[in-house]
């Protein structure tokens, strides 16, 4: 992980100002002498910068970010448990971690701190702009932003703008998070057990009832089982588990508020307008199985954006089919990219 540290306060777009602001941030590859084979990853919810680690069979030979070939660049977001400024780094105000007083940020300051980063690496022109889920939300927001700096864009599983259906099953997480009382303490496990929680409820939105059904059948003439012992309820649990011991409930309200945030419309005169003013041209890949981005959502925003065509990802195991389905995704992105 490499680290970059921003000579001059940042700027929310709220106003509020960050003192000391730092992007972690991860590359493959090298850059070439004309600095044109720029593969820019922007992540989802809770990944980090290791494009490698939570995409597997995407950062090697062959694939779509084979480092032999592409210069591949992915900054961990604002707000994250990876590195980059968030609710654990000290406040200056008061010399410890700032923890619920982190200020609100929205996917455009995403977006902003990526070209921030992009130009203290030198780096103009990126030949292709990636993003999935939560990382779709930033490359539109980019895309429309700095339309000349990119020569393609790759929407995996995203929107334009959160959905209703979107922001509500971020609510009920929220709400799984403050239902724990200890939530608001000083102390980075605060929140533990509602995060665990949240993570059971998102997990249902992003494998849905054919992955689930596929994957966590309780064994044949297993008998009565207890309620808590059937493969799913077990899974459910170490899932959550799992998060509470690489993430903060702290890092996770945030980025969900900020996920609520998304409009790339917003202050552009409409979506339309905004997506207009994207001129790379661009893949749209939807996910057959998908109840967070419906495939009729994705054909939606390949509709509104000049110069797309749309893909479809058949695949049993919903929004998460883009970290499941590399050769799928291989497929389509290669010769695209």
């Amino acid at each position: 992980m490499l680290k970059y540290g921003s000579p001059a306060p940042f700027r929310l777009e709220s106003g509020i100002e960050l003192p000391d602001f730092e992007i972690a941030y991860h590359t493959y590859g090298t850059l070439n002498e004309n600095r044109d084979n720029v593969v820019w990853v922007c992540h989802a919810l809770t990944a980090n910068s290791d494009v490698a680690d939570w995409w597997p069979h995407t950062v090697v030979e062959g694939g779509f970010l084979d480092p032999n070939r592409w210069f591949v660049v992915c900054a961990n977001i604002i707000g994250s448990h990876y590195g980059t400024t968030g609710p654990l780094s000290i406040n200056r105000a008061t010399n410890e971690p700032y923890y619920n007083d982190f200020p609100a940020f929205t996917i455009r300051d995403m977006a902003k701190a990526h070209a921030l980063l992009a130009d203290a690496l030198g780096i103009c022109r990126i030949h292709a702009l990636i993003g999935s889920s939560v990382g779709g939300f930033q490359a539109i927001e980019w895309a429309v932003e700095e339309p000349e700096r990119f020569e393609r864009l790759v929407l995996i599983a995203t929107a334009a703008k959160a959905s209703p259906w979107s922001i509500a099953i971020d609510e009920t997480q929220r709400m799984a998070i403050f239902a724990d009382s200890s939530y608001g303490q000083h102390d980075a496990s605060a929140g533990a057990a509602g995060l665990a929680a949240a993570r059971a409820i998102g997990l249902l939105t992003y494998r849905g009832t054919d992955g689930y059904n596929l994957t966590q059948q309780d064994a044949a003439n297993g008998g009565m089982l207890p309620p808590d012992s059937h493969r799913a309820c077990t899974y459910q649990r170490h899932q959550g588990d799992k998060l509470v011991k690489r993430f903060n409930a702290y890092s996770y309200v945030k980025i969900l508020d900020a996920f609520d945030t998304h409009d790339a419309g917003r202050g552009r005169g409409g979506l339309a307008a905004a997506l207009e003013r994207i001129k790379a041209p661009t893949m749209v890949v939807g996910i057959s199985t998908d109840i967070i981005f419906t495939p009729t959502e994705m054909l939606s925003l390949a509709a509104m954006i000049p110069h797309a065509s749309y893909c479809e990802i058949e695949s049993s195991f919903g929004h998460d089919g883009f970290l499941v389905e590399h050769e799928q995704l291989n497929r389509i992105l290669k010769n695209f990219i």
